[in-house]
């Protein structure tokens, strides 16, 4: 199921629940087309911008700026002590106006919570489907760009509503090929491919080579959504000088769960140096009690004694993330 087309949410006042579910990308053409922001777009990119400094101007925002040397990709500097791009900040309609002017510096308006920073956008602008999910509802705003391959926890529906982006995509079981950089200094919380995913270099990254048989590409125009599932790896190029995107993040997942990176730094800490056999030893009780799980894992013991095996709810989380930071205090 990669592409459904002729999708438009106003008419079809839902998503199929088959597309919210879905382990793979599913391309969703058409689906916010009827979007004011997609027909503001539609009409030039000065109405456009006039549509978004009608909810605030004035409003204060950070944002990345790489000089024109980095060629648009937003990435680390040479020898990896920070990056190639600098942080500022600017009104919103600043930015716009540098937009609108052309300039030759890489902007970028990274993931900017709408409901809290452009009061009013949300309303006309909205996936009404997702409603019960209670989802966080970013702008991304820019001029042609690129960021690197990487993943996100949540399941994601970027809807385009100005010019053009094109989705490069990896199932999570590619991670060994994709060269992940550093798990410590990200440039925006989740690590990154080291590979240019626009112009991969398979000498320096020769296993990238197999990661390509696993790649799906999507061009999208305004009005398209992308469907990418939890943990997809995806890199992102915005092919327009003015180009904006609105996305959904929401987890499947009650919301006292810890994000699981959090227990990956944990085990680099505890497990990874161990001798083999050790780690072999660990690998078999995380079998046993958290990739393999089910019903029958605890059954030998009595409900009112599993403790941290009984099923988790709001209130043993707290419990336990409370153990977990007294046992860390050393």
């Amino acid at each position: 199921m990669p592409e459904l087309s002729d999708m438009n949410a106003a008419a079809l006042g839902a998503i199929p629940a088959d597309v919210l579910q879905s382990s793979r990308p599913v391309l969703l053409r058409g689906l916010v087309r009827h979007w004011p922001l997609v027909q503001q777009a539609q009409r030039s990119d000065a109405a456009f911008c006039d549509y978004l400094r009608g909810f605030g101007a004035d409003t204060r925002l950070s944002l990345w700026r790489g000089a024109p040397g980095i060629g648009g990709r937003f990435f680390y500097n040479a020898d990896f002590s920070g990056f190639n791009f600098r942080h500022e900040t600017h009104t919103f309609g600043a930015l716009l106006d540098e937009l609108l002017a052309g300039t030759p510096d890489a902007l970028y308006l990274g993931s900017t919570d709408i409901d809290r920073c452009f009061p009013g956008m949300r309303q006309p602008n909205d996936l009404a489907a997702l409603a019960g999910f209670d989802p966080m509802v970013s702008l991304w705003l820019g001029n042609c760009m690129q960021v690197a391959a990487h993943f996100d926890l949540p399941d994601n529906i970027a809807c385009v509503v100005a010019g053009r982006r094109r989705f490069t995509l990896f199932p999570p079981d590619q991670v060994a090929n994709l060269y992940v950089g550093p798990l410590d200094l990200t440039p925006a919380g989740q690590p990154i491919s080291l590979v240019d995913h626009a112009r991969p270099d398979l000498e320096r990254f020769p296993r990238y080579a197999e990661a390509l048989k696993h790649r799906q590409c999507f061009e999208l125009l305004p009005g398209d959504a992308l469907f990418i599932p939890s943990q997809w790896w995806h890199g992102v190029e915005s092919l327009e000088p003015i180009s904006a995107l609105v996305n959904f993040w929401w987890r499947q997942s009650p919301a006292f769960m810890d994000t699981p990176l959090n227990t990956l730094m944990m085990a680099l800490l505890s497990l990874r140096d161990l001798p083999p056999a050790q780690r072999d030893a660990w690998r078999a009780l995380f079998d046993h009690y958290v990739f393999d799980a089910d019903e029958q894992t605890a059954a030998h013991i009595p409900p009112a004694a599993r403790g941290v095996l009984a099923p988790m709810n709001d209130s043993s989380a707290r419990q336990l993330r409370a153990m977990l930071l007294n046992r860390l205090k050393r």
